[in-house]
């Protein structure tokens, strides 16, 4: 029902967001370097991780879920999410969240953000983690118009790589 109601909404504007299919898994991981590649400072680290890989996994786990944002028949953003092992059950994680650097600034991660929101609420998630690069403002700054703040279980750490977020998927979707 939600991925109707989102794909109808969005249909009228060449935008379509869905759930990702296996085939689609190298343009996932295209889109994913391309844009994790703009918050490292000194060049993307090779991490020796076959993205392709790794993308194929997340879309055939059963229990998680990669939405993808398709317009005009291209991949423009990406999320998956699931629960972590261990959480509450009314915990999700947002594991990735990209969008491809050609459409920042164009309401396409508002978009994708809201229709996690609304999955989420209709899995009946009251909490959202996630963890962001502390070189990643952009994305930082996204996610805080978006009503996420800094998780109390983690404080940041002097070498922490990463800030850890919270979001209450019961309040409202920022933006």
């Amino acid at each position: 029902m939600i991925e109707n109601s989102v794909n109808q909404d969005r249909a009228a504007l060449g935008r379509v967001i869905r759930a990702a299919l296996p085939a689609e898994a190298e343009a996932i991981a295209e889109l994913h370097v391309r844009a994790r590649s703009t918050y490292y400072p000194d060049g993307l680290p090779e991490d020796g991780i076959d993205w392709v890989e790794r993308w194929q996994g997340a879309i055939g786990r059963p229990d998680g879920q990669v939405l993808c944002v398709v317009e005009h028949g291209r991949i423009t953003a990406i999320a998956s999410y699931r629960t972590e092992q261990g959480a509450p059950a009314d915990t999700v994680k947002l594991f990735q969240f990209h969008v491809d650097p050609d459409h920042w600034r164009t309401g396409i991660g508002t978009a994708l953000h809201t229709a996690c929101v609304e999955r989420w609420r209709a899995d009946g998630r009251s909490t959202a983690t996630l963890d962001v690069h502390v070189d990643n403002r952009r994305a930082q700054a996204f996610y805080a118009r978006q009503g996420w703040t800094p998780d109390p279980a983690y404080p940041p750490a002097e070498d922490d790589h990463h800030l850890f977020l919270r979001f209450d998927v019961t309040r409202g979707t920022g933006e």
